[in-house]
């Protein structure tokens, strides 16, 4: 069975969005979160070379993972009207890339993400979950993040997307040395 892309019910443009609909988003990711480790352990399993790996929650475990999403980042051409549109929302002048994340590339980080967020629940005591609600000029306003850290927040699937765009540039994505 071919992985399947996760299809949140919400628009994930958190700022745009009331409160109500935030919260329901942040009870929609943690219930949809074993789900999509499920989905995700799946699409790794069915890969030549990782049909071993286990969600077992241990750091150690995110050293495959890491290898293997490695290897799934994919990119696609941003059409005109999209580099377009990147361009006026732009306070400054600056070169736009013309290569974006494919969708499955940010599903698979999402599902990536909740996982990255068991493994340190599990194994950082003092972390928690929360939503930010105060400030919609916060980075990850109305978005499920990791506390316990002292003030900063960490934002599981900020992470991993970020680490796609480096794997997207021929980066190495080190998910171990991440946590």
């Amino acid at each position: 069975m071919p992985y399947s892309i996760v299809q949140p019910p919400f628009t994930l443009q958190f700022r745009d969005m009331v409160k109500k609909d935030l919260i329901a988003y942040g009870a929609w990711f943690h219930d949809s979160a074993p789900g999509r480790i499920a989905e995700l352990t799946e699409a790794v399993k069915r890969t030549p070379g990782y049909e071993s790996w286990e969600p077992n929650k241990t750091p150690e475990s995110l050293e495959d993972l890491g290898r293997w999403f490695e290897s799934q980042v994919e990119t696609r051409k941003k059409g005109d009207n999209e580099l377009e549109e990147t361009r006026t929302k732009l306070t400054f002048p600056m070169d736009v890339p013309d290569e974006e994340l494919t969708n499955r590339t940010f599903s698979l980080a999402m599902d990536i993400g909740m996982y990255f967020a068991q493994v340190v629940l599990k194994n950082l005591p003092g972390t928690r979950w929360d939503q930010p609600l105060g400030n919609k000029k916060f980075a990850d306003y109305g978005q499920p993040v990791i506390m316990g850290f002292g003030t900063v927040p960490l934002n599981p699937v900020r992470v991993i997307v970020t680490n796609a765009y480096k794997a997207a540039s021929k980066q190495r994505v080190d998910l171990r040395r991440l946590y």
